[in-house]
Parts: C-alpha cells; structure tokens; sequence
C-alpha cells in the first residue's frame, strides 16, 4: 500500500490529523488547503508535500481524499479535482453534505470513470487526532473494496451501507440521534441542579444503566463546568440538522424535536455561542 499516491483537500480540524495518520502509515501524500499556510504548517510537522491547488494536488494520486464545508465548497473543490484525476482513481469525500451533491459527483465521476464515495465521518476532533472516526459510506462495492484499506487508518469502523448518497443519509441520521440526546441530556443537568442534586454524582450511577451515552459519559461534566471550547461546532451542528431537514422535506418523514433542536441551537447562536461546543444546548435553559 505505501506506493499509493494520496491527496487529501481541506485540513480543518478534522482533515489535518486525518492526513496526518496517512503520512504516519507510511503513505505518500500531497495536501491542499485554502489558506496555503496551513498547508505548509502540515507539511512542515508531517514531513509531506503542500501545493496550492486542488489541481496540483489531484494530479497523479491513486486515491483523493476530501473535507471541506458545505456543498457549494464540495462541488468547487472536486470540480477542481477532477479536471486533474486520472482514468481509474478514486474520489472520496469527507464532507458532512447533502445527499443530492455526493449524486451530482457521482455522475461525474462516472463519466471520467474515476470512482466515487460519499464518506462522511462521525467522532469529533478526537476521533480524528486518535485515529478512531467511524466512516458512513455510499458508493459501490468494488470502489469501495479498493478504498477501504486508506479508510481503516483513520477509522475504527467503516462501513458500506449503500448506493451513493447512503454514506451522507446515514449521517443525517447520526446528527438526528445526537440532537435528541444532547438536548435531553441538557434538560436533565438542568434538572438535577434545579433540584440541588450533586449532578456528578448522579450521572456516576445512571451513566451505568439505560440512560448512557457517548454524550453523557464525555460531556456530561463538561457541561456542568460551562466548558464548551472543544469538539463540534453549533454553527456546523446547524448546517448539519438544516441538511437533514430538506432531506426530509424531500422524502416525507416528521423530524418535530430535530426541528425543535435546531431552533434551540439558533438561541446558542444569538448568545453568542456558535463555536462553542453542540453540548452548549445546556446554557439556553440558564
């Protein structure tokens, strides 16, 4: 696998560390990002090589990789990509996007018969910088067979759950579970303070029953401590819940608390709070 050329486009604070393991598994890889600085601070501390393109980055590699912001920066950097990938390499994406864009690249691809794979991830900063994400997959199988052994790096699981556009439904999914739980978790410290109860102790024992989660057990006291300068950002919280919403607008399904979260995290905003961390729901009920 070490003779593998990889690019890897967009190192925020997911796609840096994720490029990074590449690197560190003893990959040849090349990256790209918008501020070429940060390009070069990556280079720098991982012993690869920067370009400033998408172009530059594309051309050659077996396998590129992709995380950036939204659709419109999907579809400006792959477009970007793709004018320079080869017959036969394989585009994946990273992006938290719309379904109907991991289509539209799809279709793309096809016609330059490059294969493509919508892979949006779930972990948080720290599954990225601890090589533990969990990576939602949709595209085809044999695009994915040859893809997977780059993904597994950075992954603790990953899994191909469909047709294109599977990958990024099934995240919408992950957003909506995440949601729910925060914001009930966040009625319950709510709750529990209300009530003079010692929250710590309380989410000790019922973190050992029905009521655990990955929230309560990572963010339960960081929450009671008014910590919210980590993790998942409110405003790329929003982005996500507002892509599941259309989804569902589009197929037909009842999203009532997701919406109702998503207006809760517009009160963060307005409080100034729309980079601090999704659990931060907790400082709207002060």
């Amino acid at each position: 696998m070490t003779d593998l050329k990889v690019s890897f486009l967009g190192l925020g604070v997911m796609g840096y560390p994720m490029a990074g393991h590449l690197v560190n598994a003893g990959l040849n890889v090349t990256v790209y990002n918008r501020t070429f600085k940060k390009a070069q601070d990556w280079a720098n501390e991982y012993n690869g090589r920067a370009v400033s393109t998408p172009e530059e980055a594309a051309e050659g590699a077996d396998i590129v990789l992709m995380c950036v912001g939204d659709d419109n920066d999907v579809r400006e950097v792959a477009n970007r990509a793709l004018s320079a990938m080869k017959s036969g390499a394989i585009l994946v994406d990273h992006t938290t996007a719309s379904a109907d864009v991991a289509r539209e690249l799809h279709a793309l691809c096809m016609a330059k018969q490059i294969g493509f794979l919508d892979a949006p991830v779930s972990g948080g900063q720290a599954g990225a910088q601890n090589g533990q994400l969990t990576i939602m997959v949709g595209g085809d199988s044999d695009v994915y067979e040859k893809a997977e052994r780059v993904l597994q790096i950075y992954a603790r699981h990953s899994q191909l759950l469909g047709t294109c556009g599977s990958g990024q439904l099934a995240k919408m999914m992950n957003q909506i579970c995440i949601a729910g739980i925060v914001q009930g978790l966040a009625e319950a410290l709510h709750f529990g303070q209300k009530a003079g109860l010692d929250c710590n102790a309380v989410i000790d024992v019922i973190s050992k029953g029905a009521a655990q989660s990955w929230q309560m057990e990572n963010r339960a006291s960081t929450m009671l401590e008014n910590s919210f300068d980590f993790g998942f950002a409110v405003d790329w919280m929003r982005k996500d819940l507002n892509i599941a919403l259309d989804e569902a607008r589009k197929n037909g399904s009842t999203l009532a608390l997701t919406a109702l979260v998503d207006q809760y995290y517009a009160d963060v905003q307005k409080l100034g709070g729309g980079r601090w961390d999704t659990s931060s729901l907790l400082t709207r009920l002060k």
